[in-house]
């Protein structure tokens, strides 16, 4: 089984990166790797997170960013924001909206890891959409072996 690595990068530098895991070879810089999934459950990441947030409606599908690189996919700037105010949003309710959506995502058909380990996941990826900065040309990539 595959895996998925999600990153912050500059588009030149994603496409190095992207160039080094197609090669097999590993990664450098930091990034989250998720083993047993594909772009489609990050997409799907991105729909749960936009309704939580209040932002459903908008653009999560990843797109392909260079022809030099079909596993290579870039996260739209809808989906940056959506992850990244999973970690201050301020939901009505009592729950973590950040720990509702791990167990949505957990729960979704195919995932191989449950809630734990989701919630896991989601924060890191929280992180990295919240250091994304326009400013500097960077972006969230998401690679699919």
């Amino acid at each position: 089984m595959g895996f998925t690595e999600i990153f912050v990068a500059t588009h030149k530098e994603a496409l190095k990166r992207a160039e080094d895991l197609d090669g097999g070879g590993a990664a450098a810089g930091a990034g989250v790797r998720i083993p047993g999934i594909s772009d489609f459950e990050i997409e799907q990441l991105g729909d749960l997170a936009g309704a939580a947030v209040h932002a459903a409606g908008a653009d999560y599908e990843l797109a392909m960013v260079d022809v030099a690189s079909d596993s290579l996919l870039g996260v739209p700037p809808a989906m940056v924001r959506a992850l990244a105010e999973l970690l201050s949003y301020e939901s009505e309710g009592e729950g973590n909206v950040l720990d509702e959506v791990a167990e949505r995502w957990a729960a979704e058909e195919d995932m191989p890891f449950g809630g734990e380990e989701a919630r896991k996941y989601v924060q890191q990826l929280a992180e990295l959409a919240g250091s994304v900065d326009e400013n500097s040309r960077t972006g969230l990539y998401v690679w699919s072996s």
